[in-house]
């Protein structure tokens, strides 16, 4: 069995994630504290998940159904695709990840946008916002034999397609 944290940080867990689940260390930014968020499901400790909570985040936790989560899924990775803030002496930082997983043998992503605040020493999961996938192109696809937009006169493969 691979000492790697499941976060897919690179590193050893008991370098990385499980510090902050055995209450060691507290996760300096938004991103540690999402990285072990997610290590706590696949590790099972509910009372981190729970712990990690903003105040108002803990009136609608379900910690039954959290743990049946947990303990039904078989998590597959991580992947953080972006932070906004969230660093050392910032007040609040969002983090937008997918974390993959199984449930009776079908793959699925959880994509979220998740909102932090750094309160009393240490960050804490505020919400949440379901994210569908990555921005849908709304302007029209350029076709590779077309004249180039930019006016060259050349196909668009042969000019800014290239």
């Amino acid at each position: 069995m691979s000492n790697e944290c499941p976060c897919g940080s690179g590193l050893e867990a008991a370098q990385c994630c499980k510090q902050y689940l055995s209450g060691q260390a507290e996760a300096p930014t938004a991103e540690a504290l999402m990285r072990a968020r997610y290590s706590a499901y696949v590790f099972k400790e509910i009372g981190y998940l729970h712990d990690t909570l903003a105040p108002e985040a803990r009136e609608n936790h379900d910690e039954e159904s959290v743990r049946e989560w947990a303990e039904t899924a078989q998590w597959l990775g991580l992947e953080i695709h972006d932070t906004w803030a969230g660093r050392p002496g910032d007040e609040e930082g969002i983090v937008e990840f997918s974390a993959k997983y199984a449930v009776d043998g079908e793959n699925l992503t959880h994509r979220e946008r998740s909102r932090f605040r750094f309160e009393d020493g240490k960050w804490l999961y505020v919400d949440g916002q379901m994210v569908s996938g990555p921005p849908v192109r709304k302007e029209r696809k350029i076709g590779r034999n077309e004249p180039c937009p930019c006016g060259s006169g050349k196909k668009y493969k042969k000019c800014c397609g290239r």
